[in-house]
């Protein structure tokens, strides 16, 4: 069901806190702490002895304490105090997860610890000084998370979807390139001499034609990028790639599965333009959100309907190319791990 040898984002850095956090991902109970030097750590959320919930428990200095019998367990997952008896158990001990705090995210590798490789977590510009990141939330939503690829990858909802904020009538006009490489998917387009969208003309000034373009880079198992901006039309040539010039958007999405049917999605947005300016970061969030916000509807509406008639069958159209590619290379991955 899922790839586990691989990153995941666990939660925003601000979430974990000497409070313990419960949170299922990939089906597995996880608690999310942090030790007094502030390093975060993730345990299996059960403890070994009567199997209540170490969330419910306290951190104690380093240590998470049970809250029924107060077992007390280091970061390594550990028992190292068990109130009343000085022998511990061997096998008194809880899985421990690997966990990388970076780009203001807690990544954490569901698989095996000992494959665990941080230089695979993408570098996602969220302190890079040539770039502002917008306030990022997460959503939970009810419904599988390579749905959320699905839509992604298929921007031509937003003519349908997204008409008050990125979408406009013409994007079907546009043809898609679709690039398939070892560990990613790449979705090309480019709009050209075509009004902007509402967003665009609002934070970009654009009153007249642009160029724009919408690059989506999915990477195994569900990490997805996109790239999009505008330019004045005219500017814009598709056989040199996204241009220097105009202004520039980068969307930064992670789906990390709770459940077979309910996904965390964190996402956050960086730019490139206007940078100090919190009267458009406040805009650009707030239209950002609307959009997602939209596409919750549309994604557990499916995921409902999917649910109720599993056995019906989809058809393809060219749109969905990348999205047929990006679940081949994830199925792909998946028999690889588990052979």
């Amino acid at each position: 069901m899922f790839r586990k040898n691989c990153w995941y984002v666990a939660a925003w850095d601000h979430e974990v806190t000497q409070t313990p956090l419960a949170r299922t991902l990939l089906c597995e109970p996880v608690v999310l702490f942090r030790k007094e030097d502030s390093e975060a750590v993730a345990l299996e959320d059960r403890c070994c002895h009567r199997a209540l919930p170490l969330s419910m428990g306290a951190v104690i200095s380093d240590h998470l304490q049970c809250g029924y019998h107060g077992l007390e367990f280091n970061s390594l997952g550990q028992c190292v105090k068990i109130p009343g008896q000085d022998k511990i158990p061997p096998n008194a001990k809880v899985k421990s997860y690997p966990l990388v705090e970076r780009w203001k995210w807690l990544w954490i590798w569901m698989g095996d610890p000992e494959l665990a490789d941080d230089s695979l977590i993408p570098n996602w510009w969220f302190d890079h000084p040539e770039w502002e990141i917008v306030k990022g939330k997460y959503l939970k939503l009810a419904c599988n998370y390579q749905l959320i690829t699905d839509n992604l990858l298929d921007l031509s909802h937003l003519a349908y979807v997204h008409l008050n904020t990125l979408g406009t009538n013409d994007i079907s006009e546009f043809p898609i390139k679709t690039d398939r490489e070892g560990d990613a998917v790449r979705m090309t387009r480019w709009i050209l001499d075509r009004p902007a969208p509402p967003m665009f003309q609002s934070l970009g000034d654009f009153d007249g034609a642009v160029d724009r373009w919408q690059i989506v880079e999915t990477f195994s198992p569900c990490l997805t990028q996109i790239r999009a901006g505008a330019c004045d039309a005219g500017s814009c040539n598709p056989e040199l790639g996204e241009p220097d010039i105009g202004m520039h958007i980068r969307s930064l999405n992670a789906p990390t599965p709770e459940t077979e049917n309910s996904t965390f999605y964190f996402f956050g947005h960086a730019r490139d333009f206007a940078l100090g300016d919190q009267d458009v970061s406040g805009n650009l969030f707030k239209m950002v959100s609307q959009t997602f916000d939209e596409d919750v509807v549309i994604l557990e509406a499916q995921q409902k309907r999917i649910t109720d008639h599993p056995d019906k069958e989809f058809i393809d159209i060219n749109v969905d190319a990348p999205g047929i590619a990006a679940r081949r290379m994830l199925d792909r991955d998946i028999e690889a791990e588990n052979k």
